[in-house]
């Protein structure tokens, strides 16, 4: 998710709706009575619009389900949804939320209140991370979709090469160590953007610590946490990266496609990145573009602690699915939603679109198993981690972590005291981004 993007609703400038062939229209009906349910979409390969066919032939009439696509750019999906959730834009039935947007929508009373009945439903089974990640205020506000998690990747043959022990928790000092002593990196994501709000808020939240330690509060009296003995810990991961040489080249322009592709040529021995990367380094394998000796050599475990004995946060990634407040269909709406959220939809979802699923009981489907032979992990992963920063001011605590805690080589321990000044100047209006 890109990191750059404006805040407040007052400053979102038009953004064009990039739309499938089924294009909303808004509070619309069928001939025979039937409600037609605009969901608004992240891109993906296709597995939403599939659900939503599938929901709208299973509700025996009760609904049809209509799909627009937003903009690939999660900054751009936000800024279009706000844009017309402000104006009261009854076109939008059902939207898909990235975790880090839900507070801000919820806060300005564009989703619309979840019945009781559903609060169970969609909470019941769910992986922690997740129920964080869709809830604000204490109050499940969105239903978990799908759920993403960070993991530590390495070579099996540099991991047993530099004697270390992947069936237990693995530190940032030992990899730091190890990549040292077997000439290799570790692949991160140091770009000036939102991957960098990622790694930052992973890495305070395994410390003990918070970005924000009051997050209901407005703007000006958000008491920040980064200038703090996790802050400080934070920092001296990337100091030892830098000091030992092991960051690779370009790390302050890598993202996850960068870091994974990074892996993937032999270029680093240990990366953190999403499970994407299986999917990719299997396709790569397959197609020749990639030795299959290279593939076989991947192993993951869970996400890097910051000191031995202390388990760690990993970040949290995904999408929940919000009913807008101005929805002329909401019942509908509400049925909808739990036919999309369903544990057989969620497998059908991870496996044909490779997202995790946000339910338990999807990793123990035989299917998703074969897929993904790291399924515990990524179960055991999202259990633990931590959602970023969540709070209405979102945009502006990302964006004013990604501008100074980067570049990673100038990363050193006044940077925590120095961003958490910077912040706060910008949530009292004294600084702009």
């Amino acid at each position: 998710m890109a990191g750059r993007w404006r805040s407040r609703l007052g400053v979102l400038s038009a953004a064009t709706v990039l739309a499938s062939g089924l294009t909303a229209c808004g509070g619309s009906s069928t001939a025979t009575g039937t409600p037609t349910l605009n969901w608004y979409i992240n891109p993906d390969n296709g597995g939403q619009q599939t659900i939503a066919q599938q929901c709208s032939d299973q509700s025996g009439g009760a609904y049809t389900i209509d799909v627009s696509i937003l903009p690939s750019d999660a900054a751009a999906q936000r800024e279009q949804l706000m844009r017309r959730l402000a104006g009261n834009d009854t076109s939008i039935d059902l939207m898909s939320l990235d975790p880090v947007f839900v507070p801000e929508t919820a806060e300005a009373g564009f989703l619309a209140e979840i019945p009781a009945e559903y609060q169970q439903e969609w909470s019941d089974g769910v992986v922690d991370g997740a129920v964080q990640g869709a809830s604000w205020k204490d109050e499940l506000v969105t239903a978990p979709f799908w759920a993403n998690t960070q993991l530590l990747w390495y070579r099996t043959s540099v991991a047993e090469a530099a004697g270390l022990d992947m069936t237990q928790p693995v530190t940032w000092d030992q990899l730091i160590t190890a990549a040292q002593e077997q000439d290799t990196s570790i692949g991160v994501q140091g770009q000036r953007a939102e991957s960098m709000t990622v790694w930052v808020n992973a890495m305070i939240a395994s410390a003990g610590g918070e970005v924000i330690e009051n997050p209901d509060a407005k703007g000006p009296d958000i008491q920040l946490g980064l200038e703090s003995d996790a802050g400080q810990a934070a920092a001296k991961v990337m100091e030892d990266i830098t000091a030992a040489g092991v960051g690779g080249a370009g790390i302050d322009n890598r993202d996850e496609a960068a870091t994974a592709n990074m892996f993937q040529q032999g270029d680093a021995g240990f990366m953190v990145n999403w499970p994407f990367v299986y999917a990719q380094g299997k396709s790569a394998a397959e197609e020749g573009t990639m030795d299959q000796a290279v593939f076989d050599d991947y192993g993951w475990t869970t996400y890097p602690a910051m000191s031995e004995g202390t388990e760690a946060a990993p970040p949290l990634g995904g999408i929940d699915i919000g009913v807008s407040a101005f929805s002329e269909h909401q019942d509908a709406a509400f049925e909808a939603v739990s036919c999309i959220v369903s544990a057989e939809n969620q497998a059908a979802y991870m496996i044909s679109d490779g997202n995790p699923a946000a339910s338990e009981e999807v990793y123990d489907d035989p299917e998703v198993q074969e897929a993904y032979p790291m399924y515990d992990t990524i179960r055991t992963s999202l259990q633990a981690a931590a959602p970023r920063p969540q709070t209405a001011y979102y945009n502006e605590v990302s964006q004013g972590i990604a501008d100074r805690w980067q570049p990673v080589s100038s990363v050193s321990d006044d940077t925590p005291a120095q961003s958490q000044e910077y912040i706060g100047e910008v949530l009292r209006g004294e600084k702009l981004l």
